[in-house]
């Protein structure tokens, strides 16, 4: 017997697999015995859904007390991992024995489904507007039933799913509410008072409805795109804004289907047949007709089987590197690569000005589609685009003019006025012209330091995201002794239901700038950069092509204008390609541009949160971003531990670290 009263009982399933994490089912409930008012535990994997396999603890309380489910999750929490915590915990007087004094599993009560356990009891909608708000959010975050109190960020919302939560409510109410209204009121409840509140003082505010316009006549490029059109034109021939994916796939593939896939694709999204065309210096483009698409095959298997691998990384990264002709195009590109009978390397490369990172979501997710049909010979599933990518840049150029424009031009001026120059101290002096040759280095967050970081966004009505910010912002204060920080950071630009289903240049880039003045406390400048945010996501229509116009800052072409650093947590859907019949792994080719001085980012996988620092090789050493996401590492578990800490006062370095940093210097002095 463990220590506490537990009965550990025999095992059938003692230990399995979910998403991925081998899982002792023991060491959950001998973390369970340890609870002062836990008498008997079951935990077990059930699978009562086809596909959704979910921990399951059953409780049987000691006669003192009866724990709470929210204080049995808090404390398995304190010491496991957050994916060996039980989704469900269900109270039992006692378990449910056969005769001969085993557990009978068959007799364990099958879970409700579909509804985590919350603080909150479950409360069904009541109202029209809350039984419209709780079907999208069903949608959003997909699970299967929401109640009134149940709060967003707790069932795993974050910033990208508010704003398509916002979009939805758009869609369903006809009127614009502001992403900031789920964050003051992020249970359904709440935001349904606010909904009904707008509603009763009159017609919303929402935009005109994006429909198709005449292909006759010259086409508008979106803001957007006239920024990629005019930097081509500074440095043509630039592959900085090449967007490539190569992928080894392995099984039987069907050329013939993944050919006709591409072939669907194209004539489906405009876009990928557009070019891009100037008449007196202004550009206007063209979409050409659709026609079949011949996918090259380069057979390799001609070289000596060891030599394979590294020829087809060459070939697909000199294929990577090709730049495109923005005005002759096609500027989509595909290649395979035949390294053997079931062994290919499929690598497909866009410009910039067509596609962003939710435009690879659709794309696999429709070559997914296709391929799957196209392979049993049946039509495509895929319902017809009602508008397409020219369409929405027509409309954004009628729709943001006027007193639209002036609303958010108006709130950026005030915002960047005077916007200052970052200063980072870099390992060799800054080239005359900007270059974009890239490396990276990566960090994982220890799972407990994840887990705080999290608990913490909680407690302060912040998304991780905007915690992580904060604590950037700290580390470039502390780093270049600046207290005015500017950093972007992207917005998906998918805050229209129309829009979603395109592949397109739709990503907008948010300025943040953060006062940091004053020496406040980290819980202090969270919540600036928490109003930073929300203001910037109440005004993410204006697109930066027309701030920087309008702004037009002093032209240093050794620098981006208005920011040098760049944030971006990765928290878009995942655009793993899935082909039926094939097992698909993605084939890292080389160091990526890098097209700011320094661009953090950040991903949330399997409970953990990976970091990756992609930087300027011509600016700084492997050595020095080694040893900055080391500072930003401490500075995160120091944050943690004393968020009432000064900013001044916060650790950036462990004290051997510092010892080591101190001889350094004093050995460069001397």
């Amino acid at each position: 017997m463990p220590d506490g009263n537990i009965e550990f009982l025999g095992r059938i399933d003692h230990q399995v697999k979910i998403r991925g994490f081998r899982i002792e089912l023991g060491e959950i409930e001998g973390v369970l015995a340890q609870h002062p008012a836990v008498s008997e535990a079951l935990v077990m994997a059930r699978e009562d859904v086809p596909g959704e396999k979910r921990l399951v603890a059953y409780v049987v309380p000691s006669q003192e007390r009866a724990p709470t489910i929210s204080d049995l999750r808090s404390f398995l929490k304190t010491k496991l991992p957050n994916y060996m915590v039980p989704s469900v915990f269900m109270m039992l007087e006692a378990l449910p024995l056969t005769p001969n004094g085993k557990v009978d599993r068959r007799a364990l009560p099958v879970p409700d489904q579909g509804y985590p356990e919350l603080d909150e009891p479950f409360v069904a909608p009541g109202t029209r507007v809350e039984e419209e708000l709780a079907q999208i959010w069903r949608k959003v975050l997909g699970v299967e039933r929401v109640g009134i109190h149940d709060n967003f960020f707790d069932l795993g919302g974050h910033s990208l799913l508010a704003t398509q939560v916002i979009s939805l409510v758009r869609q369903a109410f006809h009127l614009d509410l502001p992403l900031r209204s789920l964050f003051e009121a992020p249970t359904v409840a709440g935001l349904a008072e606010s909904i009904e509140t707008v509603l009763r003082l009159g017609p919303g505010l929402e935009g005109p409805p994006i429909v198709p316009v005449s292909r006759d006549g010259d086409l508008f490029l979106s803001f957007a795109q006239q920024r990629l059109w005019f930097l081509d034109q500074l440095v043509p021939g630039s592959i900085a804004y090449n967007i490539s994916e190569a992928v080894r796939l392995t099984g039987p593939l069907n050329v013939v289907a993944l050919e006709q896939s591409l072939t669907e694709i194209l004539r489906r999204q405009e876009i990928l047949r557009t070019t891009f065309g100037a008449i007196d210096g202004k550009p206007f483009q063209t979409i050409s007709p659709a026609k079949p698409f011949i996918l090259p095959v380069t057979d390799l298997q001609h070289f000596p089987e060891t030599e394979r691998e590294a020829e087809a990384r060459r070939q697909a990264t000199e294929e990577a590197r090709q730049s495109f002709d923005l005005a002759k195009g096609p500027l989509f590109r595909a290649i395979l690569l035949r390294l053997g009978e079931e062994d290919h390397v499929f690598l497909f490369i866009m410009h910039h000005v067509v596609s962003d990172g939710w435009s690879m979501g659709v794309f696999f997710r429709e070559l997914a589609a296709l391929y799957e049909a196209f392979s049993s010979g049946k039509p495509s599933p895929l319902a017809e685009l009602p508008i397409q990518y020219a369409d929405f840049a027509y409309w954004q150029r009628q729709w943001l003019q006027g007193e639209v424009l002036e609303t958010q031009l108006s709130y950026w001026k005030e915002q960047l006025q005077g916007v200052p120059v970052l200063q980072l101290p870099t390992d060799r002096p800054r080239p005359a012209v900007q270059t974009f040759h890239g490396a990276s280095q990566s960090l994982v967050l220890p799972r407990s330091l994840a887990e705080a970081l999290k608990r913490l966004s909680r407690q302060e009505g912040v998304t991780l995201f905007m915690t992580l910010l904060a604590a950037f912002k700290t580390l470039l204060c502390r780093y270049t002794g600046q207290e005015d920080i500017v950093v972007g950071t992207p917005m998906a630009g998918r805050n229209r239901v129309e829009i979603e289903p395109l592949i397109g240049f739709f990503i907008n880039t948010l300025a943040l700038r953060t006062d940091l003045s004053g020496d406040s406390s980290f819980r202090e400048l969270l919540r600036r950069v928490r109003e930073v945010t929300l203001g910037a996501y109440a005004h993410q229509d204006l697109p930066l092509e027309k701030l920087v116009e309008e702004l037009q800052p002093e032209r240093d072409l050794s620098r981006t204008p208005l920011f040098q650093v760049f944030f971006n947590m990765l928290n878009i859907e995942s655009y793993r390609l899935e082909l039926c019949g094939l097992t698909v792994e993605p084939l890292l080719l080389s160091e990526p541009d890098s097209k700011f001085d320094l661009t953090f980012y950040a991903s949330e996988k399997n409970e953990e949160v990976h970091l990756n620092l992609v930087y300027n090789a011509d600016l700084f050493d492997t050595a020095t971003t080694t040893r900055m996401l080391g500072c930003f590492q401490n500075l995160l578990d120091d944050i943690v531990d004393k968020p009432e800490e000064r900013i001044s006062s916060l650790l950036l370095w462990s004290g051997t670290e510092k010892e080591k940093l101190i001889s350094a210097f004093n050995q460069d002095f001397d």
